[in-house]
């Protein structure tokens, strides 16, 4: 029987720190969306396509947050995860 080649604990760290800086992105996005930020007016609105659109808007002031440092949300996550990955099996 084969056994998968498991990553390189480099390569295994960049994409756990890449999930956890995409899940605080995500959070952020949320948190954007619940502060009304992009929030469409309520005359001379884009109406639902303006809504829909908006979601991009907050998901890239989002990700722009975390690229500047966010708020420290991912570098815990990224620790946790890297504690369980290397968690003896």
């Amino acid at each position: 029987m084969i056994s998968p080649v498991s990553p390189s604990p480099a390569l295994r760290d960049a994409t756990l720190r890449a999930r956890a800086q995409e899940l605080e992105g995500q959070f952020l996005a949320e948190m954007l969306r619940h502060a009304g930020v992009a929030q469409t007016p309520d005359s001379f609105g884009g109406g639902i396509g303006e809504d829909q659109l908006a979601s991009f808007l907050r998901e890239a002031q989002a990700s722009a947050i975390v690229r500047r440092g966010g708020l420290g949300l991912a570098e815990h996550i990224f620790t946790a995860l890297k504690a369980r990955a290397d968690a003896p099996r």
